[in-house]
């Protein structure tokens, strides 16, 4: 077999077209990349349940704190009179008969701590006559890993307290725990426990780290149908996830009912699953910072989620009006100068800088219906956002589904708009979590797309009949998922001159509170793992050039082999899937100098082979010695992307 490469035509690539997609999706956000250990840690959790326009939402500020020790007589109550802050107005008071008893936090699966590491532990506390001390700690079978007392000020007023300590030894599933060191009773509030290491103070540093190495391009944030929301009143409100981390108002996450059915009730065991917004819009940026990524926040357009909701604000309303001014904003937050409202914002949150944003999405994947009015909306975004920033690139949507007549009627209302104006969209978002057999059917399919308004594959993942769009299943994430998407992906990068974007998703998945699979990267309160998927992205960024190269493969006639190549100064990498079951060997050949061969890097195994926390490498990339200049052996099963070098 043979491939051979073409520089005629070479289509010039745009840099960074590997990204991610972040939505707070299966724990990704609170319990996963915000480092906060603690939850519910400010006694606002709601406990929601039901289905389409049904929806049941109970305060239940008691969630995830329990007597401590297991089983003490102490009274626990839930208060709203005189709060800490009316933004989050729960808080609560407890009274112990007996020093050395009080509450601890389930914090999802019990605190990891580590030997060496430091943590900060704050609270607030009010007393009206405890004139005691107070112990914040963490505890294995009752006895201190760490413990700190501080003296509570009885004035009748909130007062903030906050240690540091440093950890002598590791401990997993221990507990958290708030005591009062005699009988009395206080009130508390807004608990947080922060690893030192945690980056900016703010994301967990393993999986900061790992997003980082894959070299994304860019970071599409906060959703996902997080934007829309189950309601609108549940929709994700930026100006509310930003300024004082305590008057942040909590909500509730859209992902709190899926799975909902009548077996159990439309009340799912993830019904206490909210959001702190303890990330916030200014995080994102700070994240996308940290990343080197371009950040594509996305805004809601008057539509609540159109899969759980007939929701929508009328477009000739006011309130129609404020969600258009609610994109200005985030415009401004992000670019303006000092001397605008929502850049002095910015800047009194410690970022004079602008933060450089070029792309706004509008809408998540919205279609069109008589009742959402979907393309009207958009236009009207667009004029208003145009007319004050025209610079800015629009992100519009295809919906949910590819080749649906929803899909299709969405392509040529943009491609119509486009023709009458050339920065009506900068690139349509398509969503397609197809099964493995699509992914390779289609390989060819931004062969044959028109050469215009650009495309966005912003969510995307080969899915395996029977285990995706499942509950806390990572074996969602077998080889053959990963090995469909690289051989679709060789379509995208032979086409960059339609897909301009591309993200997987979804990003993350803590274990035991997952509602969706498959995900890149699995986690527990402990460490991490990453996926065959997670490789696979992270080669495609990684071995990109500046433009893309025709291929043309020989002797390949009814095999599934699939090929993409990539040209950067004096190197050249080729992708090549075997999706077959025999080896292939495969020999370069083209119509131009590319040197040799100085690197292949290759993944294979068996299908259902998929990495777990007990065995991380087992689908990994391996680095291979060329053994001829331009002949590999391609493996059973195998995606490699291979170098070749030109010498002077």
């Amino acid at each position: 077999m043979k491939i051979y490469l073409s520089e005629q035509d070479k289509i010039p690539v745009q840099s960074g077209g590997v990204g991610l997609f972040f939505e707070d999706l299966n724990y990704a956000l609170d319990g996963g990349l915000y480092a906060e250990m603690l939850e519910n840690r400010n006694f606002e959790a709601k406990d929601v349940s039901g289905k389409k326009d049904e929806y049941t939402i109970r305060p239940d500020g008691g969630y995830a704190w329990e007597p401590f020790p297991l089983g003490a007589e102490v009274t626990r109550k839930i208060k709203t009179d005189r709060p800490l802050f009316a933004e989050n107005p729960h808080y609560m008071m407890l009274r112990v008969p007996q020093g050395g008893w009080g509450v601890r936090n389930k914090a999802y699966d019990g605190v990891y701590v580590k030997k060496g590491m430091g943590y900060k532990i704050s609270f607030y506390a009010r007393s009206y006559d405890y004139k005691g001390k107070a112990a914040v700690g963490v505890y294995e079978a009752g006895n201190p890993i760490f413990e700190k007392k501080v003296r509570l000020r009885a004035d009748g007023k909130w007062h903030s307290y906050s240690v540091h300590v440093k950890c002598r030894r590791d401990a997993d599933a221990a507990d958290f725990a708030f005591t009062l060191l005699k009988a009395g009773a206080v009130h508390i509030d807004c608990f947080s426990m922060m690893p030192d290491d945690a980056i900016y103070g703010i994301f967990r540093r393993d999986l900061a780290e790992l997003i980082k190495a894959i070299k994304p391009g860019f970071l599409r944030f906060p959703g996902g149908c997080v934007i829309e929301g189950n309601t609108l009143e549940n929709r994700y409100q930026w100006k509310n996830s930003i300024g004082q981390k305590e008057r942040r108002r909590h909500n509730w996450n859209r992902w709190a009912t899926f799975g909902g059915d009548e077996d159990n009730g439309y009340h799912t065991k993830y019904s206490h699953y909210g959001q702190t917004l303890g990330v916030g819009y200014y995080e994102y940026f700070r994240l996308c910072e940290y990343l080197g990524a371009k950040p594509v926040p996305v805004v809601n357009v008057g539509l609540a989620c159109q899969y759980e909701s007939r929701q929508s604000v009328p477009l000739d309303s006011p309130e129609f009006e404020q969600y258009i001014q609610d994109a200005l904003d985030i415009v401004e937050f992000a670019n303006g100068g000092e001397d605008t409202v929502w850049g002095k914002v910015r800047a009194e949150m410690g970022h004079p800088q602008p933060f450089g944003l070029e792309f706004l999405a509008i809408g998540n994947e919205q279609w069109q219906t008589e009742e959402s009015r979907f393309f009207e909306r958009y236009e009207r975004f667009e004029a208003r956002i145009h007319e004050k920033y025209p610079e800015i690139k629009l992100i519009g949507t295809a919906g949910p589904t590819v080749g649906t007549p929803t899909y299709d009627s969405a392509w040529e209302w943009a491609r119509k708009r486009a023709q009458e104006n050339e920065t009506f969209v900068y690139a349509m978002d398509e969503h397609f979590y197809m099964p493995v057999e699509w992914m390779y059917g289609n390989t060819d399919m931004y062969d044959h797309y028109p050469r215009g308004t650009k495309v966005y594959a912003g969510e995307y993942a080969g899915h395996i009949p029977g285990l995706s769009c499942t509950m806390n299943t990572p074996q969602a994430n077998a080889w053959a998922s990963a090995l469909a998407e690289a051989a679709f992906m060789t379509g995208m990068e032979r086409n960059p001159d339609v897909v301009v974007m591309g993200s997987y998703a979804p990003l993350f998945a803590r274990l035991g509170y997952t509602q969706w699979s498959p995900d890149m990267i699995w986690f527990d309160g402990k460490g991490a793992y990453v996926t065959a998927n997670y490789y696979v992205q992270q080669l495609y960024s990684l071995y990109t050039g500046d433009y893309s190269l025709k291929v043309r493969l020989e002797g390949a006639e009814g095999l599934p082999v699939y090929a993409s190549a990539t040209q950067r100064g004096k190197y050249v990498c080729v992708k090549i899937v075997n999706a077959g079951e025999e080896e292939e060997t495969l020999e370069a050949d083209g119509d131009f100098d590319f040197g040799s061969l100085m690197r292949i890097v290759c993944m294979s195994g068996k299908l259902n082979d998929y990495n777990t926390m007990e065995e991380p490498d087992k689908i990994a990339p391996r680095e291979i010695a060329p053994s001829a200049p331009r002949m590999l052996t391609l493996p059973p099963h195998s995606f490699c992307a291979v170098a070749f070098r030109k010498d002077d």
